[in-house]
This record gives structure tokens, sequence and C-alpha cells, in this order.
């Protein structure tokens, strides 16, 4: 471990409205590995993010190994940050999560409290007819939780002296080969992200006023904070 590794282990993490005004999509990344107890707490971290009915349908994939991360690049038109950073999230969605055993996420909503028997019961009525009922968005509502997690872990790097990259410039189907899913058809790709100590500096680009795309109610009614 560096000594960078060892201090961002010790060293208090930033606070949420500092992590998300202090973070920038790098693409240039170090060589230095993360600590193997920093890359668990960005996986709790992650999967801490909420999701339709909690039945948690991201599926992701670490990609560390050396010949994963070189055909994980070429699925994703050659961008070096792939390679470069130590590892690299991931994250698909799994459109039949709701279709499988969800019996240790019952189990442990009653154990924690957050659910009642009833909830449970009620649970295992609704999320089938809840998915059932999606038909042809289940694909697109199983994405959107992805991204959700996503955004966790981006939050938390930074906020744990990590960088990170948000990609959807890749190939679906390569990258399904790449992480075993290529025979999948319920498995979705939602978004690639490298992860690592960043080896530039980003400044703020700036944002659009309020006015330009934020509003009121109804399209055309500008928010002008």
């Amino acid at each position: 471990m560096t000594i960078s590794q060892e201090r961002n282990l010790h060293t208090q993490p930033l606070d949420v409205p500092s992590a998300i005004v202090q973070r920038r999509s790098i693409k240039s990344f170090k060589p230095d590995a993360i600590a193997p107890e920093l890359l668990r707490r960005l996986v709790e971290l992650t999967v801490a993010a909420p999701s339709s009915y909690n039945i948690q349908d991201w599926r992701i994939v670490l990609v560390q190994d050396d010949a994963q991360k070189q055909a994980l690049c070429e699925a994703s038109w050659n961008q070096q940050q792939v390679i470069q950073a130590p590892v690299t999230f991931v994250f698909a969605a799994d459109s039949t999560a709701g279709e499988g055993d969800l019996t240790p996420i019952y189990e442990q909503g009653i154990s924690s409290g957050a659910w009642t028997e009833g909830t449970v019961e009620y649970f295992k009525t609704a999320i089938p007819q809840h998915q059932a009922g999606l038909g042809d968005k289940r694909r697109e509502y199983a994405i959107k939780d992805a991204v959700i997690a996503a955004v966790h872990l981006t939050l938390a790097a930074e906020s744990l002296g990590l960088s990170t990259c948000y990609m959807n410039g890749w190939i679906e189907e390569k990258v399904k080969a790449v992480i075993g899913a290529e025979n999948d058809p319920n498995l979705a790709i939602a978004l690639l992200i490298p992860v690592g100590y960043a080896a530039e500096p980003r400044k703020n680009p700036g944002r659009l006023p309020f006015s330009a795309n934020v509003f009121v109610d109804r399209m055309g009614n500008p928010y002008e904070g």
C-alpha cells in the first residue's frame, strides 16, 4: 500500500455536498492500486443505493485483471482510462430480478424492523404484478436502478479520495461478452465507471443558469432561484 492509499484509509471523508461540488470526470489515472479495505467500502456504499421494491436489480462486475481490462477497453472504443484505472465497475441491470427468490431480502427487511410480515406478504404479490405490468419497460426500470447505484459509487469514491469517470461509450454486446453475459438477453449494460487515483487536475467547466434548464411546475416557467 502506498502512502497516499494509507492516508486515504484514515482521513476524514468529504461530506456529501463537498463530494458533489468537487467531483469531475477523470480520463487519466495513476497506476496505484486501491487498497482492499477501501475497495470493499466502495462496494458497500454502492450497494446501499435504493432500488424499486428493494429488489437490487443491478449486477456489478469489478474488472481488475489486466487481460479483462484490455478486452473491456476494446469494447469501449479503446478508451484508455479502462486500462489505466485499477478497477472499472461495470453496472449491468437484470430485468428479471423481481422473478427470483427474494427470501433473503424479505428476511433482512423483517430482521431489521424495516418491514412487517404484512409488508412482506404484500410485496410477494405486488412485485410480480409490478414487474409484469412494466412490460417492455422492465429493462428501462432496471437500468435506472443501476444508474442510481452508479451515482452512489462516484460520490463515495470522491469522498474517499478517489476519482471516477462516467462512461457511456461502449458496445453493449462486446461488454457483455467480456463479463461473461453474452448469452443473457435479460441483462443490459447501464454504465462503466473506472475508479482510481487521478493523474490529472480537472476544473469546473461551469453550468448554465437555472433559468436555462430548471423550471417550476411546467416547461417554460424558469426557476430563478
